[in-house]
C-alpha cells in the first residue's frame, strides 16, 4: 500500500486529492493548520487517513511532518498543496510579504524536508502545486506570479541535484490555472476549474510520476501564446 502525505488537506485542491488518493487505495498522511478540518477529513475514511496540524511558515514545521511520516508508518509520495496569493495593484508591502512567507519560506521549508527524506531513505517522489501564473509576470498580482515562478525554478534545481547526485528522486511540478477554491473566492475569471477536476489530473501526474503537468489542455494552449509574447508588449497589456 502506498503512502501519500498532502500538506494542504483541508480544502480546495489539497482535500480533493487527498480523498481520491484515499479511495483509490493509498495511505494518506493529511495536514493543515485547520485541526477541526483535518478531523473532518479523517471521519470520512478512518481506515485510510492519518492527520497532523502543520503550518508551513512555522519554523517547526519539519518536525511536524516527521511526526505524520511516523503516523503513517513511512512515505513514498510528498506533495505540496499550501500556497496563498492575492490582486495587489495598489502594491501593499503587507500582502506581498505575506506571500513571499508562505509561497518561498513555507515551500523551501516543507520541500528541503521531504527531498532530504527521501535521499536519507534511498528514493521517493516529491510534487508540488505551483501554477501557470509563473509563466509571466502579472501586473495585479506581483507577489503570486513571482513566487510561483521562484516555485518552477526551485523544482527544476530539485530535480537537478537529485540527478547529480545520483538519488532515485522523482519531481512532479503541477500548474494549473485558474481553479474554483478560496483562493479566487468572490471573483469571476475565465477558464475556471472545479478543485474535482484538476484534482482528478494530479492524481494522474502523480502516478505516472510526470515531471511538469499543466493543467488543463486550454491552459497549455494559453501559456505557449504568452511565452511567445515579447516582454515590451506584455508590458503594455492590460491584463486584470
Amino acid at each position: 500500500m502506498k503512502r501519500i502525505v498532502i500538506i494542504g488537506a483541508t480544502s480546495g485542491i489539497g482535500k480533493e486529492t487527498a480523498l481520491l488518493f484515499a479511495r483509490r487505495g493509498w495511505r494518506v498522511g493529511a495536514a493543515g493548520r485547520r485541526e477541526n478540518l483535518l478531523m473532518q477529513l479523517k471521519a470520512s475514511m478512518p481506515a485510510a487517513f492519518e492527520t497532523q496540524v502543520l503550518d508551513v511558515t512555522a519554523t517547526d514545521a519539519p518536525e511536524q511532518l516527521d511526526q505524520l511520516i511516523r503516523k503513517l508508518g513511512g512515505m513514498d509520495v510528498f506533495l505540496l498543496c499550501s500556497g496563498i496569493g492575492t490582486q495587489n495593484p495598489s502594491l501593499q508591502p503587507e500582502p506581498e510579504l505575506h506571500t513571499a512567507t508562505t509561497n518561498v519560506g513555507g515551500f523551501i521549508r516543507m520541500t528541503t524536508a521531504a527531498f532530504n527524506y527521501f535521499k536519507a531513505q534511498g528514493g521517493g517522489h516529491l510534487a508540488a502545486i505551483t501554477s501557470i501564473a509563473g509563466t509571466k509576470g502579472l501586473g495585479i498580482a506581483p507577489a503570486y506570479s513571482a513566487t510561483k515562478r521562484f516555485q518552477n525554478t526551485y523544482l527544476d534545481a530539485l530535480a537537478q541535484l537529485a540527478r547529480m547526485q545520483h538519488l532515485h528522486i522523482r519531481v512532479t511540478d503541477i500548474r494549473p490555472g485558474f481553479v474554483d477554491t478560496d483562493l479566487i473566492k468572490g471573483r469571476r475569471y475565465p477558464m475556471t476549474m472545479s478543485a474535482s477536476h484538476v484534482a482528478r489530473r494530479l492524481v494522474k501526474a502523480v502516478e505516472r510520476k510526470e515531471r511538469v503537468v499543466t493543467i488543463d489542455w486550454r491552459y497549455r494552449i494559453l501559456v505557449f501564446f504568452w511565452k511567445l509574447i515579447p516582454r515590451w508588449l506584455w508590458e503594455k497589456l492590460p491584463i486584470r
